[in-house]
């Protein structure tokens, strides 16, 4: 019986050789940054309650109404579980369920696998991988600052420019839902001139129109009205701080008026990163202020929970992948850098060395060719890209010797294996 081969689901990718490295050094440098602003990890479960995700994000955004990848599980009665769609909803969960906040101002980071049901396109995938950070009980605008900070260094430990830092305040609920319904009334009053999309969104979630890709819709917004208009005195006090702040640090921004970010949970202060080098994924890091979410997921069993001012952002890995690589920064990681050569008859003096070697000098990568003959295993450490090649003959094995081959310049010179072993200047 003939079987069709199993490839792998759309918009699930696999991550081959080379590219997992690329991977591991960029997470890497973005580890060692958080590291440098003493950010702690926490693990997240991929599997929650979808009961979560309605809360936090908001049962009428596009997450929850369509992308979220939902199942029963096998208890008696099932409970209808998700995998997760981002990461800032079980991070309030773990902080309200094992009560970090106590006493403390948690400042953590997460990173793994997310998934939403939306259709793949370069960069954006239906598992894809992100970055989140998150900071607890702070108000800001200093801890606001340093965020955008920490997001500026990444920039520079990756060796990326042309971005650009794009602000703007939310303000508080109840001036959000004043310009919400007015914006409302604007739109229903043109809502044949607007496309699709935000003919969908205008009942459900028409701030997000605001971000509309359609030249049209962007046109009408421009007489709609506008989000600063129904601020109050603190928010307006608030976001200008902010912006002195910035000022102050040398940060270059600009205001978008149009920012509103996808889910309902953010208020006052939002930002992105965006690009010109991706197309229409333009947004390579997003976040801001979610001051409410932290209490709206606080378990109805306590009685009395404080307030706990929160902010972070996100991360699409994918997308900072192909920035990288538009960048040239993406060049071969993973390489060995050296490629043990033994003749047959030696390979067990050969892997012996090999691991004496692995053992000395853990920094290097050092493969070990199979038992088969040294021209064969010539060819192979050329077509895996090793820097050098180390040959162990008959009388390098007598004389405990090895012959080093750079493998680019076909230079080769006889040592000493107790000097390949305190050398430690070949890969500088």
């Amino acid at each position: 019986m003939k079987h069709t081969p199993i490839k792998a689901v759309k918009g699930f990718n696999d991550c081959l050789p080379g590219t997992a490295a690329h991977w591991r050094a960029t997470e890497s440098a973005l580890i060692d940054v958080l590291s440098s602003y003493s950010y702690q990890e926490v693990r997240l479960p991929i599997v929650e309650r979808a009961a979560l995700f309605s809360r936090a994000i908001g049962d009428v955004t596009d997450i929850v109404e369509k992308e979220m990848y939902s199942f029963n599980d096998r208890s008696d009665p099932p409970e209808l579980l998700t995998l997760r769609p981002e990461g800032t909803a079980g991070m309030v969960r773990v902080l309200n369920e094992h009560n970090l906040a106590r006493g403390n101002a948690p400042r953590v980071w997460y990173m793994g696998p997310m998934f939403r049901y939306e259709r793949p396109q370069k960069g954006r995938y239906r598992q894809f991988h992100q970055l989140g950070v998150e900071v607890f009980g702070l108000s800001g605008p200093d801890i606001d600052v340093e965020l955008i900070l920490i997001t500026r260094a990444f920039w520079k430990r990756l060796g990326l420019g042309g971005l650009t830092l794009e602000i703007n305040t939310l303000g508080e609920s109840a001036e959000r839902a004043a310009f919400k319904a007015a914006l409302k009334d604007y739109l229903e009053a043109r809502k044949d001139q607007l496309d699709e999309d935000s003919q969908r969104r205008l009942s459900s979630n028409p701030l997000r129109i605001l971000d509309s890709k359609s030249a049209q819709t962007q046109q009408l917004l421009k007489s709609a009205p506008k989000l600063m208009d129904f601020l109050g005195e603190q928010s307006l006090k608030d976001f200008t701080e902010l912006k002195v702040l910035l000022d102050s640090l040398g940060v270059s921004y600009v205001i978008n008026p149009h920012l509103v970010r996808g889910l309902d949970y953010y208020n006052k202060f939002v930002f992105e990163w965006t690009t010109d080098q991706l197309g229409a994924q333009a947004t390579v890091c997003a976040g801001g202020r979610y001051d409410t979410l932290v209490d709206q997921l606080a378990s109805a069993q306590i009685k009395s929970v404080p307030t706990t001012p929160a902010v972070g952002f996100a991360m699409g890995l994918e997308r900072l992948m192909l920035l990288l690589e538009q960048a040239g920064e993406a060049e071969t990681l993973d390489n060995p850098h050296f490629y043990l050569v033994a003749a047959e008859e030696h390979y067990a003096a050969g892997v012996l060395l090999a691991e004496k070697l692995r053992e000395k000098h853990p920094e290097w990568r050092l493969r070990m060719g199979s038992a088969a003959s040294v021209k064969s295993q010539m060819k192979k450490a050329d077509q895996c890209g090793a820097r050098y090649a180390l040959i162990l003959g008959e009388s390098e094995v007598l004389e405990q010797n090895v012959t080093l081959k750079n493998l680019s310049t076909a230079e080769q010179t006889t040592i000493t294996q107790d000097a390949l072993m305190n050398e430690f200047s070949l890969l500088s």
